[in-house]
């Protein structure tokens, strides 16, 4: 039994009404996304707001260019970085995973706010968890 595709992430700049990133992490067909106004955390201990926002088509993630005024999310795109994932942990309310691209490298946690609305979650870059021995 041949291998699976690996999982694909990618992360737009998007210059729309506001500047923004989208976090764009593929899961059953569509990519599950997250707008994140500050931008992705380079750092561990950082925590950014990130905005739950439609699937999109796997297709969009190959994106670059001007949505045209009138569409929704009209404005300027450009991939800021991509690369593939490794999911180490997805409930409604928890996602754990590994990044692997050029700019966004390491283990990433994804929580939902507590206190925010349905779509609020927070951003961070996790401490990776030693393996055992």
């Amino acid at each position: 039994m041949p291998d699976p595709q690996p999982l694909r992430f990618v992360i737009q700049e998007h210059h729309a009404r506001s500047h923004h990133f989208d976090l764009r992490l593929e899961k059953d067909g569509v990519f599950k996304s997250w707008a994140v106004p500050k931008g992705v955390p380079e750092e561990q201990g950082v925590k950014r707001l990130a905005l739950q926002v439609e699937d999109h088509d796997l297709a969009f993630g190959d994106f670059e260019g001007q949505l045209p005024p009138g569409e929704y999310g009209a404005g300027s795109i450009r991939i800021w970085d991509r690369g593939n994932y490794t999911p180490l942990e997805w409930t409604a309310h928890r996602i754990v995973f590994e990044a692997h691209g050029k700019i966004m490298v390491g283990r990433y946690t994804l929580i939902r706010f507590e206190r925010g609305g349905p779509r609020e979650w927070l951003l961070m870059k996790s401490r990776a968890v030693p393996a055992t021995q």
